[in-house]
Parts: C-alpha cells; structure tokens; sequence
C-alpha cells in the first residue's frame, strides 16, 4: 500500500471516528468529500482533448493564445508528476495548512506557473498579502488558463479553482480581496511554481 492510499485510509478513519463519537452529522459530511472512489491506477482520470491558453514566456511576454493538448495522465503517472503534497491537493482537492506553504509570504518578481503542467497563472506582481496564510492573487495572468466550478464540500459553498491545462485543483477565489477587482484567488502552495523574471 502508497504512502497516499495510507494517508487516505487514515483520513477516512479519523472522519469516522469522530462522527461515530459525537453523532457528528458534520464529521459525516466532511466523510463524503475524503475521495472514495478513485479512477483505476492505469486510467487516465481526465478527458482528452485541445485547450485554448494564453501562452507567457519566462520573461512575462504575452505569446498569444495556442490550442495545447490537455495534459491527461494516469492516477499512477500523477504519482509519479508530483510531490506527495501537490499530488494531494491537485489531484484529490485537499489543502494545505495555512502559513506553511512556500509561498504564502514570498514576493518576487515573476510568474506561477501550474506545479503539474506549467501553464501559466498568476503574474507576482498581483500578489497581495490576504493575512490567510496562503498564497493569494487578485486576478489571475489570463482568464482562459483558469476553471472555476462550484465546490459544496464542508457544507460551503465556495468557488473551486483548477488549471485549465490539466484540470489540477489550485484552490479557491473569494470576494474579498483588493481592487482594482476585489477578488482573491487563495491557491495552495504546493500547486505552484514559481518562474522569476528572465
């Protein structure tokens, strides 16, 4: 059994645990987004298919928009991509602790690209500094390199965010951040890379 099949087997355990203990009908709910049901490890667990990006060099030169093929692997070749952390939040949603992360209170000049596929995503220079202990943007480099999708897990209702280059979860965004468009999009640090200018 992975060092991943463990963690989620634990994860399950505690959940029950405590909904067991307290009669939590929360804890149960919380159950219900620990992922279950996972694709097998040799199926690609994404459609194939193109994806219109925008495309940046390392230097933040805006290179147009380019049909790509969207990265599609199999949950074993996600293991292998990524780290274990990335690997669990970008694959099956989970989050990391806040103020933990690399780049929660890191500001250089440059850009955050996808951990998993390299598209580009935030521009350094629309950080802001949120007190949330994540890493967090108000707006991201191209609209069209994001997906948003409702997530109702925890019993919220929040606004999920994934690379539209591979359908990796990267966080959320929220209406509470600074102008000029009062978003912020809070991301894990683990689904980042961040390229300084060259």
């Amino acid at each position: 059994m992975s060092r991943i099949d463990e963690t989620l087997r634990d994860d399950r355990r505690h959940f029950l645990q405590v909904a067991l203990a307290g009669g939590s009908l929360l804890a149960l709910g919380a159950l219900a987004v620990v992922p279950r049901l996972r694709a097998a490890a040799n199926t690609p667990t994404d459609m194939p298919g193109n994806v219109l990006l925008e495309i940046f060099a390392d230097d933040g030169r805006d290179l147009g928009t380019r049909e790509v093929p969207r990265l599609v692997l199999t949950e074993a070749q996600w293991r292998q991509r990524l780290s274990l952390a990335a690997y669990y939040q970008m694959r099956l949603a989970d989050t990391e602790r806040p103020f933990t992360g690399k780049y929660w209170n890191f500001y250089g000049r440059g850009i955050f690209r996808c951990a998993a596929c390299a598209t580009a995503l935030y521009d350094a220079d629309t950080k802001f500094h949120s007190g949330t202990g994540w890493p967090s943007f108000y707006r991201p480099i191209a609209r069209r390199n994001i997906l948003e999708s409702t997530d109702y897990s925890f019993g919220m209702t929040r606004v999920a965010v994934s690379c539209a280059g591979c359908n990796s979860h990267l966080g959320h965004v929220f209406n509470d951040g600074p102008q000029p468009t009062g978003l912020r999009y809070c991301m894990n640090s683990p689904a980042l890379r961040f390229v300084p200018l060259a």
